[in-house]
């Protein structure tokens, strides 16, 4: 997406001409760019747009159905929001499609308002998706930084030891473990150690079977 559309791309996927026509205008009408496809693997075709996006899918499509193609989306790992439209839906249909992950199930013809308010709700997912997304990036780029040494060092950090603990644990000074955990501080960009351990949650590498104080035996 450009900065030329900053409200986020809708994607509308519905054989019905006249259905895509109307929805196409109801989007642009309110500043939003809008992709059109007759067909699901038009859809796969043209690709995702890039930044803030949402799909509206019509169930009922010649061939694979709507929530078919929904969950084929997950197996293809296509992460984006998908708001479904029909025009003959029932209460186990809309089940299904809620379970899979859909923002809302719309029948036809559609309110115009709902349907905005299911979009800016789907946008506004996806911009939290791809926020999160972004910062999981930066995280895993500083993380690859680290030296073994030092994954080891924060490793035991995170979960709570004491240097003098982490020095006994990796058969180190206490001042080589000071020097390896301001390095991974200053690495990692984390302001504090709260901060770090946030950061170790993020990426799943604090082992949580580690503890400062040692679990009593069982007599």
């Amino acid at each position: 997406m450009t900065s030329d559309h900053p409200s986020g791309s809708v994607v509308i996927v519905d054989d019905d001409a006249q259905v895509r026509g109307s929805l196409d205008s109801l989007m642009r009408s309110v500043g939003l760019t809008v992709r059109a496809h007759a067909s699901t693997e038009a859809f796969l075709h043209a690709g995702r747009p890039a930044g803030p996006a949402c799909l509206v899918l019509d169930v009922q499509l010649p061939g694979e159905n709507g929530l078919d193609f929904q969950e084929r989306l997950a197996e293809l790992q296509l992460s984006i929001p998908v708001i479904l439209i029909t025009g003959h839906g029932d209460i186990p249909m809309t089940v299904r499609g809620m379970r899979a992950g859909a923002i809302d199930f719309l029948p036809k013809p559609f309110d115009d308002e709902q349907m905005l308010d299911s979009v800016q709700m789907a946008l506004e997912r996806d911009r939290r998706t791809q926020r999160a997304a972004r910062e999981q990036a930066v995280l895993q780029a500083r993380y690859k930084t680290l030296t073994p040494r030092e994954r080891e060092v924060m490793g035991l950090v995170v979960a709570g030891l004491m240097n003098k603990q982490v020095a006994a644990r990796l058969s180190l000074s206490e001042i080589t473990v000071k020097i390896h955990r301001g390095k991974v501080l200053r690495k990692m960009e984390a302001p504090s150690l709260a901060d770090l351990v946030r950061m170790a949650e993020q990426l799943a590498v604090r082992d949580e079977t580690i503890h400062r104080y040692p679990t009593p035996a069982r007599a």
